[in-house]
């Protein structure tokens, strides 16, 4: 399955803003097993691989807790390369305790937790891209309980958990937004992701490639829901891949046609969607 990687666009880093850089570090270090491939004073960037950063913390100067009902992060979720990774991590958060939700996507097996900042966090693991039904360009998708013991017994004799594993990848992310329609305008007439999966007039999820979704959007924070303040913790911005220079050339081309400014800032293209989720756009 090559939903994350070229020519499919897809969502590679997120950046978010923490109170706290040791607090952080140290969770995503010991409770979801990044490795740091490099750290400031006030920054970190993790990694799985020891090689490509997937999430970069920054603590900022005197932060204030990201107020509820806002736009931004929901969540944002890491993507194992296997089911039996998926059983390491639950057996390890056995282990230490970690509560964490969970459900069966159809298409996927999730776990969800949050950081000390209360930025939401998916891990999960895709079911094969053959077991999933396509209806007339739509993906089905459900909320069902978690099958945890059928999980578990996918634990391979003599493995343990060891931190995420290389090949993992950040799989998608979940956004809140101020008002659906004119979301979905912004990220399938500038971005040119297509609608894969509906939920009434609340949620919509978006891919590419045929994906079951590289990016969620719902209004549950309120439809017109204000973006949060600058100086709060949350998300400072997430990076999308594009395939070749092309087709970023005609994603900029398509953005500012919806009425949305790309910036260049430093090399690199910057924008905003309309709830003020801001995203660089990189080849």
């Amino acid at each position: 399955m090559n939903f994350h990687r070229k020519p499919t666009t897809f969502v590679e880093h997120v950046t978010i803003k923490v109170e706290n850089l040791a607090r952080s570090i140290q969770f995503y270090k010991e409770i979801i097993g990044f490795k740091i491939l490099v750290q400031t004073k006030t920054t970190a960037q993790l990694t799985a691989d020891g090689k490509t950063s997937l999430v970069s913390i920054e603590q900022l100067e005197e932060a204030v807790p990201e107020p509820s009902r806002t736009t931004g992060l929901y969540h944002f979720a890491l993507l194992l390369p296997r089911r039996a990774d998926l059983a390491n991590i639950i057996n390890y958060f056995i282990e230490k305790g970690v509560r964490v939700g969970s459900s069966d996507h159809w298409v996927s097996e999730s776990l969800y937790l949050s950081d000390p900042d209360g930025n939401g966090i998916e891990i999960y693991a895709d079911r094969d891209s053959s077991t999933w039904e396509w209806e007339n360009g739509q993906v089905a998708m459900a909320v069902d309980p978690l099958n945890v013991p059928g999980i578990l017994s996918e634990k391979k004799e003599g493995e343990s958990w060891e931190g995420l594993p290389a090949g993992t990848v950040m799989g998608h992310i979940h956004l809140h937004v101020a008002d659906l329609q004119e979301t979905m305008i912004f990220y399938t007439e500038g971005l040119g992701f297509d609608v894969v999966s509906k939920l009434g007039d609340q949620a919509l999820f978006i891919s590419s490639g045929h994906y079951h979704h590289h990016i969620g959007l719902n209004t549950w924070a309120g439809v017109g829901a204000p973006a949060p303040p600058d100086h709060s913790s949350g998300l400072k911005f997430f990076t999308i891949n594009l395939p070749n220079e092309a087709t970023r050339e005609r994603v900029v081309a398509n953005v500012e046609k919806t009425g949305v400014t790309v910036a260049k800032e430093n090399g690199v293209f910057v924008t905003m969607d309309p709830s003020g989720n801001r995203i660089h756009l990189k080849v």
